[in-house]
């Protein structure tokens, strides 16, 4: 029973910012089976009937999610930086000015004023509150927006606890707000800079391992937030994650190379994929590779893509085992998840539980 050949496709993808080009795997297009031996032993397989994913194959490179640029609330010259691959974790310092530390503190907003008794309320002071708390200075000390006595106090245990000059205020410059741990990637200044107010210090990442994709404006049309995806580390071991981030596109350098006329397929976007649970052997940069799900059925029957015989007109059949005798149903296909090896059918008589023909493993 022959099969004829699959076709293969591809789409190269151009890289953008760090990371490395994108291409789109070879994948199989389904409308033509697969050459198979003339003669081959067979065994069985059952129709299932479950959820099933089509999955375009794409490359990545692990990296740390998130992008950030640490710039300067004081001026000063720049006596010390952390190296680069540092993690600076709350109540870490970020850099010093005239040799004073300014202080990672989690939260959204950047710093802009003193934190003095008698200031007015705001959502820095509620960040501020929120540190010290997290930082174990928070006895008594209630996290609004607000700066009471309790949050002078607070300041002040926080002050003498890290050997800082108590004064319970905290001049604008001391500390420096980030929505979580920096990962130090690059330095814009070396010690020794003047540092002014809003100047870029240096730039960093969360630490948080994360895969990092450069997708075409055709891949935006089905790679969206929450994307459901399945990576193959360089260890082998497949991680799920989903698609947390997607950046705004931007125009290669293979297009920006052919000027104004150039072709507007190479545009790329950024797109972070987050990894569920720990990733063990981590290598940053290395190339990893992402299955990303481009469309979902649920409650189908789904059989082996191995059980699938090309017939005419590009149409398929099973071969339905019952017992000693076996008959030939002809069937439609859906959806087809190449990672998994399974592909969607339906045809008449074809139920789920029911064993169909497949190559031997070890034919």
């Amino acid at each position: 029973m022959s099969r004829a050949g699959r076709v293969v496709t591809g789409v190269a993808l151009a890289g953008i910012a760090g990371v490395t080009g994108l291409v789109a795997a070879e994948r199989v297009a389904h409308r033509e089976g697969p050459p198979a031996p003339a003669s081959v032993g067979t065994s069985t397989a059952s129709v299932t009937r479950k959820t099933i994913s089509e999955r375009q194959f794409v490359t990545g490179t692990l990296g740390y999610a998130g992008t950030y640029v640490v710039a300067g609330s004081g001026a000063g010259t720049l006596t010390w930086v952390p190296p680069t691959g540092a993690v600076v974790n709350r109540g870490d310092g970020l850099y010093e000015v005239d040799g004073r530390r300014v202080t990672l503190l989690y939260g959204g907003r950047p710093a802009w004023r003193d934190f003095v008794s008698g200031m007015s309320d705001g959502v820095d002071v509620e960040q501020l509150e929120g540190n010290l708390r997290d930082l174990g200075f928070g006895q008594g000390l209630t996290v609004d927006q607000k700066f009471t006595s309790a949050t002078y106090a607070a300041i002040r245990r926080w002050q003498q606890a890290v050997h800082a000059t108590v004064t319970g205020s905290i001049p604008l410059g001391t500390v420096a707000f980030l929505p979580s741990a920096v990962r130090v990637s690059g330095h814009e200044m070396q010690p020794g800079a003047r540092v002014e107010p809003g100047a870029t210090v240096e730039y960093g990442t969360s630490n948080t391992p994360a895969v990092n994709l450069a997708a075409s404006t055709q891949q935006l049309g089905w790679i969206r937030i929450d994307t459901q995806v399945v990576v193959t580390l360089p260890d082998g071991k497949t991680r799920n994650g989903k698609v947390s981030a997607i950046g705004a596109t931007t125009a290669s350098a293979a297009g920006q190379a052919q000027g104004q006329g150039g072709n507007q397929n190479q545009s790329t976007a950024a797109v972070t994929v987050s990894l569920e649970g720990e990733v063990s052997g981590f290598v940053d940069q290395a190339a990893v590779q992402v299955w990303v799900v481009r469309a979902t059925h649920q409650n189908v029957l789904t059989v082996p893509i191995q059980a699938l015989n090309s017939v005419a007109d590009g149409k398929y059949e099973v071969v339905v085992v019952d017992g000693a005798s076996t008959r030939r149903v002809p069937v439609q296909t859906g959806l087809f998840d190449d990672l998994a090896g399974t592909a969607e059918v339906s045809g008449d008589g074809l139920a789920e539980g029911a064993k169909v023909q497949v190559p031997r493993e070890d034919a």
